[in-house]
């Protein structure tokens, strides 16, 4: 289990795997000086509820890893960037099949 620190402050832990591909969405956007939110939610043991923080070039992050570096699922990659981008900001989706394309999951569904 990895763990996402924003500020110092503000942590929540997210699985390596999840983690990672999370990682590689900040990082692309931070490079590019693109601001966003990032959501997720909070566990029950910690009263439950969502934490949204503000990610900008000059946030302090911190991904601390449990394990080595899981594979990468690009299409993963592509879903999340695809929330970063919109107005509510980045928040976890559940990971597509290795080679989905986003376009296919976005077509409205044919009569």
């Amino acid at each position: 289990m990895g763990k996402f620190t924003y500020e110092g402050g503000q942590k929540v832990e997210i699985e390596d795997r999840a983690l990672t591909h999370v990682q590689l969405v900040i990082t692309a956007k931070l490079r590019r000086g693109e601001p966003f939110p990032f959501t997720w939610r909070e566990d029950v043991s910690i009263g439950g509820g969502r934490t949204t923080v503000w990610i900008h070039p000059g946030s302090n992050l911190v991904f601390k890893y449990g394990s080595r570096t899981p594979p990468v699922n690009r299409a993963w990659i592509d879903a999340l960037a695809f929330t970063a981008n919109s107005p509510s900001g980045l928040y976890m989706v559940p990971e597509p099949a290795e080679g989905t394309r986003l376009e296919q999951d976005l077509e409205p569904a044919s009569k």
